[in-house]
């Protein structure tokens, strides 16, 4: 009796480490993700605060998000996005990190993302676009 009651635990174990690595998974939005692999600005500004810390390539400064917005736009028209991929993950009482590789027609970039969630949402805080050193 007491294996049966070790392998349902072992199982029930395993069970709850699955489910919950799949919702650390699932707390970055998808919009997020498939608006970098597609270059849509509007669709990604759309999870920047309204402040938001940005530094993309020569641009280094807290913006708003309409001027964040703006900045975004522009690299991803001189920078046509052709693969996104996640390399790193990592969540903490709210907060959401994201590394990732964003390649383009011009070269390939280190994206880091910070999230938090405010009222339920989640909400760039902080992006971070910088060239790769992998090209």
């Amino acid at each position: 009796m007491s294996t049966i009651k070790n392998l349902v635990f072992t199982l029930f174990f395993i069970s709850g480490f699955i489910i919950f690595s799949n919702q650390l998974k699932a707390q970055v939005p998808d919009d997020i993700i498939q608006s970098l692999k597609s270059g849509d600005s509007k669709k990604f500004s759309a999870y920047f605060n309204q402040n938001i810390e940005l530094v993309v390539l020569e641009n280094d400064n807290v913006y708003s998000k309409a001027q964040a917005e703006q900045i975004i736009n522009k690299f991803f028209s001189t920078n046509t996005p052709e693969s996104f991929d996640i390399i790193h993950e990592s969540s903490a009482e709210g907060a959401h990190l994201v590394i990732g590789n964003l390649v383009t027609n011009k070269g390939n970039f280190r994206v880091y993302i910070f999230l938090r969630k405010n009222a339920g949402k989640d909400y760039i805080f902080q992006l971070r676009i910088g060239e790769s050193e992998e090209q």
